[in-house]
């Protein structure tokens, strides 16, 4: 089982603090503030990863697939 676990209900801003080799991965599903620093620490602060989704039409089980082959685990 993998060691890093991600949660669905952290914030963007925690998750990029914890694993900073996600911003990458979230930039490439389309979470595009990520790469911006003050974005992180503004927007980032309020938003979660499973509402994040929501905004953006992603589907939560295509996100968690796509950490899933990073080796994280995800909770939601």
């Amino acid at each position: 089982m993998p060691d890093k676990t991600v949660d669905l209900n952290w914030t963007l801003y925690e998750i990029t603090e914890r694993y900073p080799e996600l911003i990458e991965v979230l930039f490439g599903l389309g979470f595009a503030g990520v790469k911006n620093p003050a974005m992180r620490e503004s927007h980032g602060r309020q938003m979660t990863l499973k509402a994040g989704c929501g905004h953006m039409g992603l589907s939560e089980d295509q996100v968690a697939a796509a950490l899933r082959a990073k080796g994280f685990a995800v909770k939601s």
